[in-house]
């Protein structure tokens, strides 16, 4: 796809960004598993942090095209910090703003899109994962206040997040639709932060437990009505899958970045490996599967800014996107061989990293599912 000036400008701009204050740290944070603290501050005066929220509540409002772009190129050169930003924006700040009140938009908006603070999205629980569904958390009403209880896991910027939208049911004879969204902050009594998972790739992201013991939030700090809280969060993946498609397609470039990197400097056997016709067969299939993930995304951002129903376009997106990125990993490594299975060059942690995408937001094989009810049902 090609793009205006405009957006490979801006594209240009965040990957000098990318280069000089993001790539030198990645190994170390995926090396250590350390959140990257010192990256945040940098990101926010970027004004990354509140790409999709407008200027009157602390954000910097771009188009979803521009803040793929930027999910892209971040993720380019660290799936870590591309996948903070992507949790950030899309599953905290957006939901806040498209379903909360002017006072819950007043409230707890700027210090997230503007004051260096992150948000965090809490959905996946404990035997609910791909089924939403089947939430457990429950929030039952007394008076003028809600009561919340159970757990939620593989909560990303649990541990580092100030504020939090999560679910629970709310009423249990009805279903999906008898689940509510609500809004915390961190340090509310019985709300705790559990065990810091252990990951194989995104090591330097935060990913932990929830944990709700009789939790005691306000009903103005209920998110949209009551009942309403799947229907908003199934809302809110199908922009948040374009972001997970952009991280997917972020990674599979950085792949093939590595690829041709070691096919231009190196030989075998006296042989330039670049010369070797395998080799650049192996290339050219890359660069054809992320320039069509790359289309993909893109076709679903601009769906998305025109108002078009986008469900099948994010879903499509995700999925290729994210296979993509295995296959430009996979193929990376068994172009550098035994370099490219060690810490010498980025590929490995490419590889893993990029797992991440085939599973969060939807696995692919609900993506699978998303996309065939959505043709089946008639749908764009």
């Amino acid at each position: 796809m090609i793009l205006s000036h405009k957006y490979e400008d801006y594209r240009q701009q965040i990957r000098e960004f990318a280069l000089s204050e993001i790539a030198p740290h990645a190994r170390r944070l995926d090396q250590q598993q350390v959140f990257p603290y010192e990256h945040i501050p940098k990101l926010n005066e970027l004004g990354l942090l509140g790409m999709v929220v407008p200027r009157e509540y602390g954000g910097t409002f771009t188009d979803t095209l521009t803040y793929a772009i930027a999910v892209e190129e971040i993720s380019r050169v660290c799936g870590s910090t591309g996948i903070i930003l992507a949790a950030h924006n899309s599953l905290c700040t957006y939901p806040i703003y498209v379903f909360g009140t002017k006072e819950q938009r007043e409230k707890y908006l700027p210090p997230i899109c503007g004051g260096g603070e992150l948000g965090s999205f809490g959905l996946t629980e404990p035997g609910a994962g791909s089924d939403a569904a089947g939430t457990k958390t429950t929030a039952i009403k007394k008076g003028d206040k809600w009561i919340i209880n159970g757990t939620k896991c593989f909560i990303t910027n649990a541990s580092v997040g100030t504020t939090f939208i999560t679910t629970a049911v709310t009423d249990k004879s009805k279903g999906a639709k008898g689940i509510t969204a609500f809004i915390l902050k961190r340090n509310l009594p019985g709300f705790n932060i559990g065990k810091k998972e252990n990951k194989m790739g995104l090591r330097g992201s935060d990913t932990a437990f929830l944990h709700f013991d009789n939790v005691e939030i306000p009903d103005s700090d209920r998110l949209g009505p009551e009942g309403g809280g799947f229907k908003e969060f199934m809302i809110t993946l199908d922009g948040g899958r374009i972001s997970i498609g952009a991280l997917g397609l972020g990674l599979a470039q950085g792949a093939l970045d590595c690829a041709l990197e070691y096919a231009r400097a190196s030989e075998e056997g006296g042989q330039p490996v670049a010369d070797r016709q395998d080799i650049q067969f192996k290339l050219a299939d890359i660069s054809m599967q992320i320039e069509a993930a790359r289309n993909f995304v893109y076709e679903a951002a601009l769906a998305k800014d025109s108002g078009m129903k986008f469900t099948r376009l994010s879903a499509m997106a995700k999925l290729y996107a994210s296979e993509a990125g295995h296959y430009a990993s996979y193929w990376a490594m068994q172009i550098l061989g035994d370099e490219g299975y060690t810490e010498r060059y980025p590929v490995e942690r490419i590889y893993r990293d990029v797992k991440l995408c085939e599973i969060g937001e939807g696995t692919s094989e609900i993506q699978r599912l998303v996309i065939s009810r959505e043709l089946l049902k008639g749908t764009s």
